[in-house]
């Protein structure tokens, strides 16, 4: 299984030996961009975007162009989410649309990016909420004729905020069991530890939002907590490592 810590700070990309998970949020207002020293993927950002404004701020188009100005000038993208519709009862109480509504968005967005950018590493998403929902969003994309079964990867959404219940383990073993290689959307390691032998990969940051309510590790000597700190960082992703190299069947994470 291969974890992507997820960072609010780009400049981590210059110099982190493992992957990260970055948002576009993060990085489209830049002037310029740092260098990854290795692999990494892109968060689109839709959670802040769409609870927040109800809608996505970039069309489909500009934000083709940003993932290929960040391919370019950044290097090494693993792979980008498309502009996904999640279905949170936050996200939908914002756009005052449904679930089926916000999965049949995010399809179309997908077809949509996959036919006018195919050089761009796009990952297809799975939204829902109950597994009923995921199974109607899995029939969507073949009703369209896409073989998620086929892909290397399919990212599944609106699972981190409930990331450690049983509901969710339910999930990822049903798509692990339609032949899904799934990557997890904030998945940390309470969810690493349930369910994680379902998962081909993940990302979580939850390692800053613990640091900002405890006291600052005390080998450092910055200000404040630690919720910015690159040794809090890798402390909290050893954990997470220790957790995935205990799986059964464990592959030597990347």
């Amino acid at each position: 299984m291969r974890f992507y810590l997820g960072t609010h700070l780009p400049h981590w990309l210059t110099f982190s030996p493992f992957p990260l998970f970055v948002s576009h949020n993060r990085l489209f207002k830049r002037m310029t961009f740092p260098r990854a020293k290795t692999g990494w993927a892109l968060d689109s950002g839709g959670f802040t975007q769409i609870t927040k404004y109800g809608r996505w701020l970039h069309g489909p188009d500009l934000y083709a162009q940003y993932v290929r100005l960040y391919m370019s000038e950044i290097g090494n993208l693993d792979w980008a989410s498309p502009q996904d519709w999640m279905c949170e009862s936050v996200a939908t109480a914002a756009t005052g649309r449904t679930v089926r509504y916000h999965q049949i968005r995010t399809v179309e967005n997908y077809l949509y990016l996959r036919d006018n950018y195919p050089d761009c590493p796009w990952v297809p998403v799975l939204q829902g909420w109950t597994l009923e929902d995921y199974a109607f969003c899995l029939k969507l994309y073949h009703h369209h004729d896409v073989d998620l079964a086929s892909l290397p990867l399919v990212a599944v959404g609106s699972v981190c905020r409930r990331q450690s219940t049983h509901q969710i383990g339910d999930i990822f073993r049903f798509l692990s069991g339609e032949g899904l290689a799934c990557h997890g959307f904030g998945v940390k390691l309470e969810g690493v530890r349930k369910y994680g032998q379902f998962l081909a990969s993940s990302d979580s940051m939850a390692w800053s939002a613990g640091a900002r309510r405890n006291p600052r590790m005390e080998a450092c000597t910055h200000p404040g907590t630690c919720a910015n700190c690159w040794r809090r960082a890798i402390a909290w992703r050893r954990e997470v490592m220790q957790v995935i190299g205990s799986l059964d069947g464990a592959c030597s994470p990347g």
